[in-house]
């Protein structure tokens, strides 16, 4: 079984950074990419950064130059987030695309992120 496991997030103050960090864990094999997506209240999960094994990006527009993401090591990606905004708040989700496994990826239960002064 394939495990997500996200830490980091909490109360930061607009201006202000956070890192998150995202470990996948169990029987996964070939990972296709590693990516954050983001769920504020009311509001859509939307796509915020991925990563592929290539190396190749995507950003949101909203959070280009001041979000980064990275994949450190095996299994694991990380996502610094600089300058916060309010808007930048919501519960932040992990996902792993692997070759032979869902669809859809595997998920991390989240981390909230609140951006507030």
């Amino acid at each position: 079984q394939v495990h997500v496991v996200e830490s980091g997030g909490g109360l930061v103050q607009p201006g202000g950074s956070a890192r998150l960090a995202c470990a996948a864990s169990g029987n996964i094999a070939s990972i296709l990419s590693m990516g954050w997506y983001r769920q504020a209240p009311g509001k859509q999960r939307e796509l915020v950064a991925l990563i592929a094994i290539d190396g190749s990006t995507y950003y949101l527009d909203s959070v280009k130059g001041r979000f980064t993401i990275s994949m450190p090591y095996a299994k694991n990606t990380n996502l610094q987030m600089n300058s916060l905004k309010p808007d930048d708040t919501a519960v932040y989700y992990c996902n792993v695309l692997e070759q032979a496994g869902p669809k859809g990826g595997y998920w991390g239960q989240g981390t909230q992120v609140t951006v507030s002064s």
